[in-house]
């Protein structure tokens, strides 16, 4: 008898282009956690604003920086102006930008 399990839905994925509701950055995602995967002293130290570790949690590159980031869904939201980011590590994830989202390289088994 096949298991039922509990998905959690994501509403961004890999290559989507995003907005920080709090911090005004932009950014594309570059990979996904269907829940938070930090230790809980990363999550007292750096969320502040103690979003939910039960949904989904993003990494970023950060628009204009050479940071990556790692944020909760609810602080996330499109990004309206669906234009290219600047950040150095942009080819090691991603082959081309089209269409206002990033195309992932292939994979290599």
């Amino acid at each position: 008898m096949a298991t039922i399990t509990n998905i959690t839905r994501t509403n961004f994925s890999i290559g989507d282009l995003i907005h920080h509701r709090l911090f005004d950055y932009r950014g594309v995602i570059i990979d996904v956690d269907r829940t938070c995967q930090a230790t809980d002293d990363w999550y007292e130290q750096v969320a502040k604003s103690r979003p939910p570790k039960n949904k989904p949690w993003y990494h970023v590159l950060v628009h204009g920086s050479t940071q990556a980031t790692y944020v909760a869904e609810q602080n996330l939201e499109n990004d309206d102006q669906m234009t290219a980011i600047v950040h150095p590590m942009l080819e090691h994830y991603f082959s081309k930008f089209e269409n206002g989202k990033y195309i992932r390289n292939r994979q290599l088994n």
